[in-house]
This record gives C-alpha cells, structure tokens and sequence, in this order.
C-alpha cells in the first residue's frame, strides 16, 4: 500500500526529473488520498490530456528505477488500459484521456478544480468527488462500492451532476453508461446508502429512452 506521505515524496522525486513542465489529473483513490477520504492506496491513478505529457511522466518515473509492466496481467482484456509502471508492491497507472470504459471529459477536467503543484513543472488536479463515484461505477469490485460509500457519508452529492456527466458520457459514445450508474447506485442503496428514488428513476428515463431509440433505428 502507498501512504499519504509515500505518495507525495514519489510525485516530488518525479517532478524533478521531468524534461517538461506537466499536467495530470489524480483519480481514484489516489484522487481520494489528497481530497482526505483515505490513508492508502493500492496505486497511483493519473489521467493525461496529452500523449507527451504522459511520455515525459513516463519517463521520470522510470528514471527513479520503476520498469514498464504489461496491464494485461493486471486489466486483462479491458480496452483503454493505462501505461504500467512498478517497482516492488508500489504501481503507477497513466492513462490517457480514457480511463477504461470511460471518457475523462473536459467537464470533469474542468470540476477538478483543487490543485497541487510539485516543484516548478509538476501540476495536478484532483479529480472531483461526484467525478471518482461516476468511473467507480464501471466496476464491480467491492471496495469501489465501500469507496464510493465513504465520499457519500463525508459530503453532500449533487446527483443531478453525477446524471449529467452521465448523459455527458453517452454523448460521447460511452451507452452504458446510465445503466452502469443505475446498477452502482441501487448496489450502493442496498448496503444502506440513502440514495433518492428520483435520482434512480432519472436514470430509468434515460435508460428507457436509450433503448426506444435503438428499436426505432431498426425500425427504419
């Protein structure tokens, strides 16, 4: 497991061998870490705008003695898998843009909003909280479900913008995206997170309305 502190002396040593000054985006629980909902993380979860950028992080971590990895071993088949880095128990994840099954949009880029800067060339953003309960939902692993309960209790949600980004992303061609969200948040409901009927019945409507479509389309 990466610690807080592990975490920020790792970021810091990168950014001093950084050919390029650099902006990245924390998700996950690496984005949790530095918004205060946990201690520990199993990796480091970074997302980049740019293909260069990525390359340059991607350098500077190997420099301090991480080797590349095959995210097979680790994601399988999935599509949109990260660059791997690791180095004994410790792991980065870079992705670029797609973080699996979803699109780091620029609206959530633009909810990331708190930002920590590592010496001179080194920016990262965090990614918003309703944002990490979004792409946590694209899983069916436990401990998203334990995450995602963790940000519930400590914050107040707005769902209408976890809806609109899910209506965001299947505009962006992401279509499971409501159903996804509507299966994590009954899962959520069911381990005794209030979850308001509405917002589950919203996600219906667009549910339902995706599937009309798609029956006229081969109607035509």
């Amino acid at each position: 497991m990466i610690s807080i502190e592990r975490q920020q002396k790792l970021l810091l040593n990168v950014s001093r061998r950084l050919k390029k000054p650099v902006t990245m985006y924390a998700i996950g629980g690496t984005a949790m870490m530095f918004l205060g909902f946990k201690e520990a993380t199993l990796d480091i979860d970074l997302v980049f705008e740019k293909e260069e950028d990525r390359t340059v992080f991607k350098e500077a971590v190997k420099d301090i003695g991480y080797h590349e990895l095959d995210s097979i071993e680790i994601y399988g088949a999935k599509r949109n898998q990260p660059l791997m880095l690791r180095l004994d128990d410790e792991r980065f994840d870079l992705f670029l843009v797609n973080v699996i099954d979803f699109i780091f949009s620029k609206q959530m880029m633009k909810r990331a909003e708190k930002t920590h800067q590592f010496n001179n060339n080194l920016i990262l953003k965090v990614a918003d909280p309703h944002d990490i309960i979004l792409m946590k939902c694209a899983t069916d692993r436990m401990k998203d479900i334990d995450d995602a309960r963790n940000i519930i209790k400590e914050i107040t949600i707005d769902f209408k913008v976890i809806i609109e980004e899910a209506r965001n992303q299947i505009e962006l061609g992401r279509q499971s995206a409501a159903f996804e969200l509507g299966e994590f948040l009954e899962n959520l409901k069911k381990t005794g997170v209030k979850i308001p009927q509405k917002v589950l019945d919203e996600l219906f409507k667009i549910v339902k309305k995706q599937a009309e479509e798609k029956v006229g389309k081969k109607a035509i």
